[in-house]
């Protein structure tokens, strides 16, 4: 018997990662497609007319058991990867895809869902169930189920070739990260490094038995060394190596897929009546139009580029100091925080030891007691798929019980909360929030959803526990707000839980949780030195408070740049026949570029965000967030930030995922749309 086809036998059904081996997958793909299709083949024979409950909540709760085994493998693809894994991938991916063409084009199906959907007055149905009809309906239409049998037959060979080729884009994409290291015997090379991050460099070397240090460009070696190597040739050489991934013409090289992949979503948008791609994507988010999206990025763009330049400036001044008449992308990170040292008087690796990971985790964990009434109680006993992986029950505070004359707060089960911080050869980079099941609601049972966090922090050494910068303070903040958007979620079906929203709202969960680490009446009760216990100095907490928007026109230039290149890349890919990437991307990053252009390097072939995640046409729904979660944030600070009243309505809001519109969702919280000029003031004053 398979292991991952039948209800798992652990604590909460969690994923049964200590019994799984490689080749458990494919034969349970195999098996739960052929029992999901048995679900289908069954509301589509059934003899009685067509219903919301025989037709669409049947259709909303089939394939569960595949969903979750998915989850489990997609997420080891992400976070626990091998050649293994990455092969039976490329097995696997073409099965779903067909699987999902089938059901989308299943014809039979189809005119019952429409019989619903053009009865669907006749039903009297909730909020919830009258958005799951609509969702339904629209989503068998957005994936053909009009067509005629040849362009639906079209379509499908469209869809698993876009399956296939995006798992190979950032496969390429890892692969080529993972191939570059930089090997320092000389000590002096590394001038300007804090011993913390030398410590780390000679563990790397270690782990390659190699003496003295190694460099790599995972994000945690790769940021550091931009930001204090005072060897400026051999900042240039790696973050060359940095710029070159999948760009170099070898066998990792991204550029040809990149018009295949934007060739193939072109075609499938027109074949389904769009224009093209990012009409396609934008007729189901908040912004609606690509026109919207253009006007938006471009009043920020106008609005930003003078704080940008007026930045830049400063920073060439410190660097004519040093000698260097033009500055170069690869001088940024250096100068900049050079310039945040001479301005606010501290760099990241002196707030590093008040940021001991475990103090940062318990007060995000303490926020959302504070918010939402949640406890985490770690345990030991349900599976993980690897020993830096812990698992946390979530509780939630509810009704007061009587027992033997006391009064007992009893708490509920809310969610299985797992924590993946330390980077490892088989991990993409980055950080993203994931969900191995979704909440949801069947036969008078409350499903809880079990959740996931995955980071790359520097893993503790021998003598030091592991120290966050700041940024990776905000981080840890961004994905647990995710993280909480899917803990809450308390919604009647799976499909529209949790983070199942407007790809244009999912990010102002996150975002706006970030607000809180700048706040010094919440920053003082866990910013504590790991030795001493020393709270962080006021004038520290002051410093960061000030350095809160510093270099703000340059990162919300290069989001912009990001942004614009995705909208364009979805809306002008004729263009791109007779062209090369990086000359497309030049153009249409030019508006936005600080910095002079280096023709060997581009990061389309690694704009992984794009090609291979979700974000196509929709990068710039970070900056859209940006202004949800500053007015979000902005009525918190007016009411007070742990305002009791303030947060249960915000618990609202996260508790009812894709129910129902996210702007009318966001005006029942706020009171009002959100406002622009709550994003300028935050960021510019």
């Amino acid at each position: 018997m398979n292991i991952l086809t039948e209800k798992f036998n652990t604590p909460y059904h969690a994923a049964p990662f200590n019994g799984i081996k490689n080749e458990d997958f494919l034969p349970a793909f195999t098996e739960l497609i052929k029992k999901s299709e048995d679900e289908i083949n069954a509301i589509v024979s059934n003899p009685e007319a067509p219903t919301f409950e025989n037709v669409i909540e049947a259709l909303a709760y089939s394939g569960e058991q595949l969903d979750v085994v998915s989850n489990i493998f997609f997420n080891l693809n992400s976070a626990e990867t091998s050649d293994e894994i990455q092969k039976i991938a490329q097995e696997v991916s073409p099965l779903l895809t067909e699987y999902s063409s089938k059901i989308s084009q299943n014809e039979a199906l189809f005119s019952k869902i429409k019989k619903v959907y053009d009865e669907k007055e006749k039903y009297h149905l909730n909020e919830e169930q009258k958005m799951l009809l609509n969702e339904t309906y629209k989503g068998f239409v957005r994936s053909g189920a009009l067509l005629n049998e040849e362009d639906k037959e079209k379509l499908q060979k469209i869809n698993m070739d876009l399956s296939l080729k995006s798992l190979q884009f950032g496969q390429n994409v890892l692969a080529s990260t993972n191939s570059y290291f930089k090997h320092i015997t000389n000590k002096e090379e590394l001038a300007g490094i804090p011993e913390a991050i030398l410590e780390q460099y000679a563990d790397e070397a270690k782990e390659r038995e190699l003496e003295g240090w190694v460099v790599t460009l995972q994000y945690p070696s790769y940021i550091p060394f931009m930001t204090y190597a005072e060897n400026r040739e051999l900042r240039r050489e790696i973050a060359l190596a940095n710029g070159k991934k999948s760009f170099d013409g070898g066998e990792f090289d991204n550029q040809e897929l990149i018009k295949e992949l934007l060739q193939l979503k072109q075609q499938k948008a027109e074949l389904l009546g769009y224009q093209n791609y990012a009409d396609y994507v934008l007729e189901e988010r908040m912004a609606k139009s690509p026109a919207k999206v253009f006007d938006f990025l471009n009043e920020l763009l106008t609005k930003a580029k003078p704080y940008a330049d007026k930045e830049i400036e400063e920073l060439k001044s410190l660097a004519k100091a040093d000698g260097i008449d033009e500055l170069q992308g690869y001088d940024h990170t250096f100068y900049a925080e050079k310039l945040r040292k001479q301005k606010y008087d501290f760099n990241d690796e002196e707030l590093k030891p008040y940021f001991p990971l475990n103090q940062v985790q318990e007060a995000v964990f303490g926020l959302a007691g504070k918010l939402f009434g949640l406890s985490f109680e770690e345990r030991n006993d349900i599976p993980k798929y690897h020993e830096d992986v812990k698992v946390y029950e979530v509780f939630e505070a509810g009704s007061v019980k009587v027992e033997d004359g006391k009064e007992q707060p009893e708490k509920k089960f809310k969610a299985l909360l797992y924590v993946d911080y330390f980077p490892r050869k088989g991990k993409r980079a980055g950080a993203w929030m994931t969900s191995y099941k979704n909440q949801y609601k069947k036969d008078g049972e409350n499903s809880r959803p079990h959740i996931s966090i995955v980071c790359n922090f520097s893993k503790p050494t021998k003598d030091t526990p592991s120290l966050l910068t700041f940024q990776e303070v905000t981080t840890l903040f961004h994905e647990f707000g995710h993280a909480l958007h899917g803990m809450m979620a308390d919604t009647q079906y799976p499909g529209l839980s949790g983070t199942s929203v407007k790809w244009d709202f999912v990010e102002l969960p996150s975002q706006f949780l970030e607000n809180f680490c700048y706040e010094p009446e919440f920053l003082k009760t866990f910013a504590k030195h790991y030795k001493t216990g020393e709270v962080l100095p006021d004038e520290k907490i002051e410093k960061i408070e000030q350095s809160k928007n510093f270099m703000e026109g340059y990162q919300t230039m290069r989001q912009l740049g990001f942004g614009l290149l995705d909208m364009n890349y979805h809306t002008k890919v004729e263009e791109l026949e007779g062209e090369s990437v990086k000359a497309f991307e030049d153009k249409y990053t030019k508006a936005t570029t600080l910095y002079p252009v280096n023709p060997e390097t581009a990061m389309s072939p690694s704009f992984s965000h794009i090609f291979q995640g979700g974000y196509s046409a929709g990068y710039y729904s970070y900056k859209w967030a940006e202004v949800l979660d500053a007015d979000a944030f902005q009525y918190f600070k007016e009411t007070g930030i742990f305002n009791p009243e303030t947060a249960a309505k915000y618990k609202v809001l996260l508790s009812s995922g894709g129910t129902k519109d996210p702007m009318e969702l966001y005006k029942s919280f706020r009171g009002s749309e959100p406002k622009v000029e709550s994003l300028l003031k935050r960021a510019f004053g």
